[in-house]
């Protein structure tokens, strides 16, 4: 038996180190440690885990609930998970795009309400404008001034060496409070006390569209959030840019000396980060909300560090983490009403998932200096771990 053990402890340690599958197993590992974890704490509590993980799954449309309102179904739960996944992996892709050159946007929550209020006053109030050319210029405005924050921020980066995180941090107070000044003084709906709600030719969602006889409400945004996960790929896997940046992001003094042009990668870097924040903001206020709160940042902006930290900082793995934060985040009403505990567990289990996916690197390090262990004591001639295991139980 302990020979079987150490075979796959051996077997595992590999297999979280090797550089070709690490950046699946050790994600996998750390939500595997939640579950557990999760399951644990819902015993502690006297509920059953595998009615919470359904209820979590039946939220979002991936299993059927008891029993539904008139008019929905399990279509319609699962194109909501797809309205509030959109702007998270959005998100979770712009702090990717600053995190690859080594920079941290704090600002996306910041980002995202700038560019969702102007979004708003500008095309959203207007009645005039038709779907065809309102919903492209909410994607513009999006992009453009989240583009131009994060330009900002990584001009004071560059130009006066003010870190990031600071700068964020303050910018991301300024929005809130000038855009919830001007959303009280002028835009407010006085029974939602939110700003007004936008004209349909707007929205980032088709409304109450009809599919199989149930009512769902279909997002654009998840299709352009796809799309701007491969795209962001091909540019980091594929071009000189994104070459440039993760050089940068590495070691920017080598950068320096290779004739990379650090300062430009970091201003783009940022500005580059800020657009995708903004394009995550215009779909959350013109695609999920369809108002804004004033003076209250979206915590789904502070959420996709750890979608993107849980996804290994890769495009493609923020799509899978997004994926399975929005069930934890969006399922959590459900699972309350059918396990009969707080909904705010949920926010407890996302914790407990950044918090091991935190770890990451930690259990990546332990696995990388086992299984060195193991190939010295291979190259010394000495007997296999297991062998010496099962030698020392015999002489026992």
């Amino acid at each position: 038996m302990r020979i079987h053990r150490a075979g796959f402890r051996q077997a595992f340690a590999r297999l979280l180190v090797n550089e070709r599958w690490t950046r699946l197993t050790v994600p996998l590992f750390c939500i595997v440690l939640t579950l557990i974890a999760s399951s644990v704490l819902l015993l502690i509590l006297g509920k059953n885990p595998i009615t919470a993980f359904y209820g979590f799954l039946a939220g979002n449309g991936f299993a059927v609930k008891a029993s539904y309102g008139a008019g929905t179904g399990v279509l319609s739960d699962f194109f909501q998970f797809l309205n509030i996944m959109a702007p998270m992996l959005l998100a979770a892709l712009s702090f990717i795009f600053a995190y690859r050159c080594g920079l941290f946007n704090i600002g996306i929550a910041g980002q995202m309400v700038l560019s969702g209020f102007l979004a708003t006053i500008w095309v959203g109030y207007n009645r005039a404008l038709s779907g065809a050319i309102a919903r492209p210029l909410v994607i513009l405005i999006g992009l453009i001034v989240g583009g131009l924050v994060g330009m900002f921020v990584g001009y004071l980066k560059y130009k006066f060496n003010i870190h990031e995180v600071v700068s964020t941090i303050m910018i991301n107070y300024i929005i809130s409070y000038v855009t919830g000044f001007l959303i009280n003084s002028f835009y407010v709906d006085q029974i939602s006390r939110a700003s007004k709600v936008i004209s349909a030719s707007a929205r980032l969602t088709f409304t109450k569209t009809m599919i199989f006889g149930t009512a769902c409400n279909v997002p654009l945004g998840i299709a352009l959030a796809i799309l701007t996960a491969f795209v962001v790929r091909f540019i980091f896997d594929k071009t000189i840019f994104g070459f440039e940046l993760k050089a940068v992001g590495s070691n920017r003094n080598c950068a320096l000396y290779a004739g990379i042009h650090v300062g430009r990668q970091i201003v783009l870097a940022m500005a580059f980060s800020g657009a995708l924040a903004g394009l995550a903001g215009v779909t959350y206020y013109l695609g999920y909300t369809n108002s804004i709160i004033p003076k209250t940042l979206p915590g789904m902006g502070y959420d996709a560090i750890a979608t993107a930290l849980l996804g290994n900082n890769s495009p493609i793995g923020a799509i899978l983490s997004s994926v399975l934060i929005t069930i934890f985040q969006n399922g959590s009403s459900t699972m309350s009403s059918m396990v009969g505990v707080a909904k705010e567990i949920s926010s407890v289990i996302t914790g407990i998932l950044l918090l091991f996916t935190a770890c990451g690197e930690y259990f990546r390090a332990k696995a990388g200096a086992y299984s060195e262990r193991l190939d010295e004591a291979d190259g010394a001639g000495l007997a296999p771990v297991a062998e010496r295991e099962n030698r020392t139980d015999g002489e026992a």
